[in-house]
């Protein structure tokens, strides 16, 4: 199927707007435009949503995040969520604060955002450290902000799906195997290697490109580091390096049949599926990159998206009221 119309009306006002997009050079002015990317898909933030600024004090740093707290929920369950913009760009207060607060109504969970430190002035593991005890940290907090203090889920978008899902393992092999219960997995990073189906059929866009993907995980690893085999690399970045020390949580992963990254998101589906857990794969036709932000520029991305809910919800149970 071919691209959802409203998608790419969408990036046709983008380019009107804002110019054809240069190749990534510089971080900061990576996010300069991003942010003012962002700013034209705005929206309030959905009726029935309270929402307030967190600090999470870790070891030797403190992070902020935002909590989307859907009202008239004495216990909501949290689900605790990693941003996208490929571990460089990005924030869950600013860029991706509808997403989160769409979550947190199309869920019925807490939906907390972390804000973790970012590359380049932060490379790895500086992320996946951040998303790993943020995890963690909140873990332990649930019972002081008013939550299920017995379900934990995990989720995140593009870069921080990638994030999510190797701070998942990584509290289970540290903390305790079983704490996460559920992932929610938004077309997910989950391996710098670039020569896919996907890759290839999409390496030109819309909405993200080979190259961008390229310099994305250079700011974020180093050249040399991305270029070396997959089986010499470390667990955190490749997330199919080696099998999973404990059975993955349940997962929901969704993501976009025009996308360079949708053949990273089904294979690690597969491998969740091979490894014991249960995965409900979505592909979301006539999507591109990014279409979970896009949600009020394009009625079939809000459709995707909350089909992704509804299943998550499934797979999770309906919550006591």
């Amino acid at each position: 199927m071919a691209v959802d119309p409203q998608i790419l009306q969408f990036y046709q006002r983008l380019a009107e707007q804002f110019g054809a997009l240069p190749p990534p050079a510089d971080a900061l002015a990576q996010r300069a435009r991003f942010e003012a990317i962002a700013k034209v898909s705005e929206r309030p933030d959905p009726e029935g949503i309270e929402v307030s600024d967190l600090t999470l004090p870790l070891p030797g740093r403190t992070l902020d995040a935002v909590m989307f707290r859907p009202q008239g929920v004495l216990r909501p369950r949290l689900l605790v969520w990693f941003h996208g913009g490929g571990w460089v760009v990005g924030s869950g207060r600013t860029t991706h604060r509808l997403l989160g607060a769409l979550l947190a109504a199309d869920t019925g969970c807490a939906v907390i955002s972390v804000d973790y430190r970012l590359a380049p002035e932060h490379p790895f593991p500086a992320p996946a450290d951040d998303a790993r005890d943020a995890l963690a940290h909140l873990a332990e907090q649930r019972l002081r902000l008013s939550l299920d203090p017995d379900f934990l889920a995990v989720g995140g978008d593009s870069a921080g799906g990638h994030l999510a899902a190797q701070a998942a393992q990584a509290v289970h092999d540290t903390v305790r195997p079983g704490l996460v219960t559920a992932q929610l997995l938004v077309y997910p990073v989950t391996t710098p290697a670039f020569g896919s189906e996907s890759y290839n059929a999409f390496a030109q866009g819309p909405g993200l490109t080979r190259d961008e993907m390229r310099w994305y995980w250079t700011q974020f690893i180093g050249e040399a580091a991305r270029d070396r085999p997959l089986a010499e690399q470390d667990a955190r970045l490749f997330l199919m390096a080696h099998p999973p020390g404990h059975t993955p949580p349940d997962t929901v992963v969704i993501v976009a049949a025009h996308d360079v990254l949708r053949d990273d998101g089904l294979a690690y589906a597969d491998y969740l599926v091979q490894h014991g857990a249960q995965v409900v794969t979505i592909e979301a036709s006539g999507m591109t990159h990014a279409f979970a932000r896009l949600q009020p520029e394009a009625e079939r991305a809000r459709e995707w998206m909350r089909r992704a809910a509804h299943a998550f919800v499934g797979m999770i149970g309906e919550a006591a009221g």
